[in-house]
């Protein structure tokens, strides 16, 4: 199984940060998973005039993920953030996922049996701050509670 690393994760997470369509918001994240055999994959936020119809740069991630058929792979995700300025993302300040997303985080985590770690990175800084998705999200609800994980 691939070992995590931060750095790179947050690298690429800043680089799917280049493709966040954020005109409502001028917010951009980025996300990048690992999965087991050393690949990533990565989303950007795509915003919606129907702002609830928004998708987080972590949720794209995972749904291209499960998409190819390896939600059961995620071993580690990286996230960035930071307001756009002139089409770049600004900030030094590590960014964490939404409630929503840590749900969503959640699931492939279950599914795949791994407290995975969860990378807070910024769009500029060099800090990385490193959790356990247990810690962000305690006593989530899962497949497990459904008998399914």
């Amino acid at each position: 199984m691939a070992e995590p690393d931060p750095k790179a994760l947050i690298e690429a997470a800043r680089a799917a940060a280049r493709n966040a369509y954020a005109p409502y918001s001028n917010f951009a994240v980025g996300a990048a998973v690992l999965l087991s055999d050393g690949s990533m994959v990565t989303g950007a936020n795509f915003e919606n005039a129907s702002y609830g119809l928004s998708l987080c740069a972590e949720t794209v991630a995972l749904a291209t993920a499960s998409a190819q058929g390896r939600l059961r792979d995620v071993v580690a995700i990286g996230v960035i953030g930071g307001l756009m300025e002139d089409g770049v993302a600004r900030g030094t300040a590590p960014v964490g996922p939404c409630g929503r997303c840590r749900q969503v985080i959640n699931e492939a985590a279950q599914l795949g049996g791994r407290d995975i770690p969860v990378y807070c990175g910024s769009a500029e800084g060099d800090e990385i701050a490193s959790y356990r998705l247990s810690e962000l999200l305690p006593h989530a609800f899962g497949p497990a509670d459904l008998g399914l994980a």
